[in-house]
């Protein structure tokens, strides 16, 4: 009687059941939090992620099931599309869009970095040929916007058109989200010359109070006129960045910029390293979505490259062809790898708010993308 009760004691411990593949995902967890902490890679993403992680491949204890905490918060914030557009408010009123509307021609770099999105959609499709890979045009167009890197707007839109596929597409989109700063300083420094890194570009202008509060007024109505299905990021984003400069509501905008950001962070963090689980996340189906989402998101990066390299020529050499790498929407991220690079050139090269011009527009692309997407194929 007293070695059944050990073997039954035995059978509820971790060691007992314990199979490969988890080891191997909390393997991938503990790597996250080495980055977040160690190496400091971008730990408001990757602290959560790799925790919950961790979390979610604890055998028995089911905290990341249906009816486990990090279940719950994944049906009420991600499966909703909540946390998404929350987030769109808080990076709203946390971004000063003054770059961008000193500077509009960089509209254009934000829109060349989004081509990854839709290059990826045809690669998602032509995986197809491969057994054991059935992506439909849906399958792909929520694939394919992991090349903005933009997490919540990845979130967003797999939400509507792949809910089968969300897991793996927030886990890729918020992991190349962080990984930012090793995954474009090479493409960088491969697309570009020394000289043209250390092009240095004139100060932008002021940019006035009220020309701050019009521009969200006027990218909303642009959105209600021409493609109202991007209406609910659009939507999040411009209402948070109005907070910011109206001057009127300085407690709701410091609210989102600060406790409502920080707070669903945490909650979709957990969420998606809930969707880390060996058994959801070692298949061949997510393993395709992981590659395809680092070719868009390298395909976006040099796309953006590429376009700064045609503006820099346009301009006869006033544009440094570094900020298109901004044109992708990993907010402030992007930019400062652009920041990064171009001290390493010049260290009085000082690109910062140069790229934002870029990287806020990037925000706004991938949003449209997503909206274009979404009228196409959701239709």
């Amino acid at each position: 009687m007293d070695s059944q009760k050990l073997l039954q004691l035995w059978s509820t411990t971790g060691l007992a059941n314990f199979e490969w593949g988890q080891l191997l995902m909390i393997a991938v967890g503990l790597l996250l939090l080495y980055l977040a902490i160690a190496r400091r890679f971008e730990p408001l993403l990757l602290l959560p992620i790799g925790f919950g992680a961790i979390l979610s491949n604890i055998p028995i204890a089911g905290i990341a099931d249906d009816n486990g905490l990090l279940g719950y918060l994944y049906q009420i914030g991600i499966e909703t599309g909540i946390f998404p557009l929350l987030i769109f408010m808080g990076v709203g009123a946390l971004t000063d869009f003054g770059a961008l509307i000193a500077m509009p021609m960089t509209l254009i770099l934000g829109a060349a970095a989004q081509f990854g999105i839709f290059f990826t959609l045809i690669g998602a499709l032509l995986l197809n040929f491969i057994p054991g890979f059935e992506f439909t045009l849906a399958d792909a167009a929520a694939i394919g916007i992991i090349g903005g890197a933009d997490g919540p707007t990845a979130i967003f839109l797999a939400s509507r058109l792949a809910p089968d596929l969300l897991g793996a597409i927030a886990v890729a989109a918020y992991s190349y989200m962080a990984l930012v700063p090793i995954i474009q300083p090479p493409i960088m420094r491969l697309l570009t010359t020394e000289a043209e890194r250390k092009v240095k570009m004139s100060q932008l202008r002021h940019v006035s109070r009220l020309e701050k509060i019009i521009f969200p007024l006027t990218v909303l109505l642009l959105c209600t006129i021409f493609l109202p299905t991007s209406a609910p990021l659009i939507g999040m984003l411009t209402f948070g960045n109005l907070l910011r400069e109206s001057g009127v509501v300085d407690r709701l905008s410091k609210a989102a910029q600060n406790e409502i950001i920080n707070i669903v962070t945490i909650f979709l963090g957990l969420a998606v390293g809930s969707k880390l689980q060996a058994e959801k996340f070692l298949t061949l189906e997510t393993l395709g979505i992981l590659l395809l989402g680092m070719t868009a998101f390298a395909v976006g990066t040099a796309a953006g490259l590429l376009m700064g390299k045609v503006m820099h020529r346009l301009s006869k050499g006033k544009i440094n062809p570094l900020i298109g790498a901004a044109g992708v929407s990993a907010v402030p991220m992007a930019a400062r790898v652009v920041n990064k690079v171009g001290l390493e050139s010049d260290h009085h090269n000082f690109l910062l708010m140069h790229a934002m011009g870029p990287n806020v527009a990037g925000v706004i692309g991938s949003a449209v993308a997503a909206g274009i997407l979404l009228a196409i194929v959701g239709g």
